[in-house]
């Protein structure tokens, strides 16, 4: 069986690209109900930061699994 890993620099891309789509969505979201851009910038900034460093984790302890791999 060929074991494949996902590099280091993939999945911080793939952390960076998920973060910029799923935050501009909650920005929008957040400008929809308040019309507010201060508080838009500061929920995006906030979230941007914590939760690209949660994806980044979680990516990586998966990566470290070997379930549901063919």
């Amino acid at each position: 069986m060929i074991k494949i890993e996902e590099q280091r620099k993939r999945s911080i891309v793939k952390a960076i690209s998920w973060r910029l789509t799923a935050t501009a969505a909650t920005m929008s979201i957040v400008y929809m109900f308040t019309g507010e851009l201060a508080l838009i910038v500061g929920v995006g900034a906030i979230g941007i930061s914590s939760k690209m460093a949660l994806y980044y984790g979680h990516e990586r302890l998966w990566s470290q699994m070997s379930w549901g791999r063919g």
